[in-house]
């Protein structure tokens, strides 16, 4: 997952903030964080922007009547409770019980709320990419030892190559992605940079009539054909 991306390095701070993010992925959050600048920076500048918001919240005691009226309601009049009360300790200790329930019930309904308004006036969070692990062919494996992870897009418009480990060919030579259809011939995405560097791809439509992707070794420049005319030494399927 690329956490340098600002979109995503966002949604998952909010979460984090928020305490909606939990369990294993909370932890690996915190992993994370001292590697990627990026979201250490977004986790710190939600937590102040929720503490900004908690500070402008300011406490309000309500008058006594409106705890009164609450316990009447639920658990009978004001005379009654004071009688119940008075005639047995044990009723006043579950009373008192019970209002502290309901004003912690209050200060968790007001957190909810404020933790509402947060999440309502988020972007809608973006959908994820879809990842496709070009894996070495056995006789790509000889002569480029290393595979790819493709990570396009969720609308199509973008790909992402990087190599697992580092690419090095001759001068004499180049790697070519490839996008390859159910039936036809494959359409050439352009050349793959060398050593450990990330290919980026942007054209439209990149899944449409698209069942794998494949990298083939062509002459320096790449396939003069429009089709490979090398060996495949990587391949992944969608």
């Amino acid at each position: 997952m690329d956490y340098a991306r600002p979109e995503r390095a966002d949604r998952l701070a909010a979460e984090y903030a928020l305490g909606t993010l939990r369990g294993r992925a909370r932890r690996r959050f915190e992993q994370l964080m001292p590697a990627h600048p990026a979201l250490a920076r977004a986790a710190a500048h939600w937590l102040a922007r929720l503490q900004l918001f908690a500070g402008q919240v300011q406490p309000v005691e309500p008058p006594a009547r409106v705890w009164t009226g609450i316990q009447a309601r639920l658990f009978g009049s004001a005379n009654d409770a004071q009688a119940d009360l008075g005639s047995d300790p044990a009723a006043a200790r579950r009373r008192g019980g019970q209002l502290r329930f309901w004003r912690t019930l209050s200060a968790g309904a007001i957190a909810a709320a404020l933790a509402m308004v947060v999440l309502l006036n988020r972007p809608a969070p973006e959908a994820a990419p879809l990842v496709v692990i070009l894996r070495s062919t056995p006789e790509g494996g000889q002569l480029v030892p290393t595979g790819f992870v493709a990570s396009v897009s969720a609308d199509g418009g973008a790909l992402v190559l990087k190599p697992l480990a580092p690419v090095s060919v001759d001068a004499a030579h180049a790697l070519e992605l490839w996008a390859v259809p159910k039936a036809g011939a494959p359409r050439s995405l352009g050349l793959i940079a060398t050593g450990d560097a990330p290919t980026t791809v942007k054209r439209a439509k990149l899944l449409v009539d698209t069942s794998a992707f494949a990298v083939s070794l062509e002459p320096a420049g790449g396939s003069a054909t429009g089709k490979p005319t090398g060996p495949i030494v990587s391949a992944g399927g969608i």
